[in-house]
């Protein structure tokens, strides 16, 4: 069974209109735990929203905002063979941009009667993993989870010692799409500054490895991470 899903219009602190998936859960009463689901560079397609989906099946009021809507038009999604026709959202893209539009998200759960505000949790893939780390960084999520975040590193990872909330990194023995030593750094900047953290590194996993409509799906991989992401989330609202 699939959440109750919606299209929603967020309104921008820059003047723009974005517009989000929104997912709510058919089971259980409100109010639910809040989650924002950071988007990888394909826009917000079908993995996307199935996954929204997905994770209003365990309990989550879920947005997935279209982070490319000063780009291109509602809706835009780029095949996943495609990733030429994804570089120009991708060069589009500015941090202080990401930040309006994560405060948009975070501010719509806020405003949300069917949301326990204090129980809001984050996730992203790709770019979305990065992403990710940025809100963490910005406002006061229960925990937070990036898989294969490229682009932390080297300029948000100095925001480091901001980051709010427990962080669970997910990466790919055999990405090719980040450096080695990236992970290795925001390991070393996260321990430096005290954060708590957890690396999680599947060494024959490649990039986009939880996505099943990738080519570098990897179904155990996806499996373990998908399990340790909800555990994850389930103690850290706990405390």
């Amino acid at each position: 069974m699939s959440g109750l899903q919606n299209l929603v219009q967020l309104q921008v602190a820059d003047g723009t209109t974005m517009q989000a998936y929104t997912s709510i859960p058919v089971h259980g009463k409100s109010p639910f735990p809040g989650l924002i689901l950071f988007q990888e560079a394909f826009g917000v397609n079908h993995h996307i929203r199935k996954l929204a989906d997905r994770f209003a099946d365990e309990g989550y009021l879920v947005i997935a905002p279209e982070l490319f809507h000063r780009s291109g038009p509602a809706g835009v999604t780029i095949d996943y063979t495609d990733f030429q026709s994804a570089m120009p959202h991708m060069q589009a893209i500015t941090v202080p941009n990401l930040e309006l539009d994560i405060k948009a998200a975070w501010d719509w759960l806020q405003s949300n009667s069917q949301v326990t505000h204090e129980h809001i949790v984050a996730t992203g893939y790709c770019l979305g993993g990065r992403v990710s780390f940025l809100a963490n960084t910005m406002l006061p999520f229960k925990a937070v989870a990036s898989y294969y975040g490229a682009g932390i590193v080297p300029d948000l990872v100095k925001r480091a010692s901001s980051l709010n909330a427990p962080h669970l990194f997910f990466w790919g023995g055999k990405d090719e799409h980040i450096p080695k030593e990236q992970p290795q750094i925001i390991n070393e900047e996260l321990t430096k500054v005290g954060k708590n953290f957890i690396n999680v590194a599947f060494s024959d996993a490649e990039h986009g490895f939880f996505c099943d409509e990738r080519a570098s799906f990897n179904a155990s991989a996806a499996e373990l991470a998908w399990g340790l992401t909800l555990e994850f989330f389930i103690q850290k609202m706990k405390v």
